[in-house]
């Protein structure tokens, strides 16, 4: 299998959080944006790529490779997408407010990319599946720029023109616990409820 390289996606206007860069917050004494950082190290052997829009981001870490969207304004799937094209993929991707993202699980998606162009964890979440926290190979990258020229913006409306697999939640109940592996940082309560945790 390919080198799978890692993408830290730092999109979004945290209206939420107070417009505030959500990644830069600390939870358990070290920012989000290091926790991830750390975590790529160890399950990849390499510094991820940080997708980020905001003008001040490579000072964010100076040691990392910092790239916009490609085609900006385009979501969370714009993010994606420029992950894929750029990292270049096979690439695992995740968002930074998730501060409990592990290496192994980093490895599990990883490794499913031998035999599927995604690879996506299930999760108790809203769609079944976590988007920002996943791997896609590099059929994902035509895939996506169709769906994005079609004006579909969903994270998971690609998937049909790709084989995506998933990781069952069994599988990744064995990993750590779903609700805390894929914990995300939306609010200031959130952030408290992490740093807690």
């Amino acid at each position: 299998m390919a080198r799978v390289a890692g993408a830290i996606l730092a999109g979004g206007g945290a209206t939420r959080f107070g417009g505030r860069p959500k990644g830069l917050e600390q939870v358990g004494g070290a920012r989000i944006l290091d926790r991830l950082v750390d975590v790529f190290a160890e399950a990849l052997g390499a510094a991820p790529l940080l997708v980020a829009n905001a003008p001040d981001a490579p000072a964010w870490r100076p040691d990392l490779r910092v790239l916009a969207d490609v085609r900006p304004g385009l979501g969370s799937l714009g993010g994606i997408y420029t992950a894929v094209v750029e990292a270049p993929a096979p690439v695992v991707c995740v968002a930074w407010d998730m501060p409990f993202v592990t290496p192994v699980l980093v490895r599990a998606l990883a490794a499913g990319l031998a035999e599927w162009d995604a690879f996506l964890p299930e999760s108790d979440g809203r769609r079944g599946v976590e988007p920002l926290c996943a791997a896609y190979g590099s059929a994902c990258g035509p895939a996506i720029a169709a769906a994005l020229d079609a004006g579909d913006l969903r994270a998971i409306g690609f998937h049909g023109a790709v084989r995506a697999g998933r990781l069952p939640l069994e599988a990744v109940r064995r990993l750590g616990d779903p609700a805390r592996l894929f914990f995300n940082v939306n609010t200031a309560d959130d952030l408290a409820r992490a740093d807690a945790l």
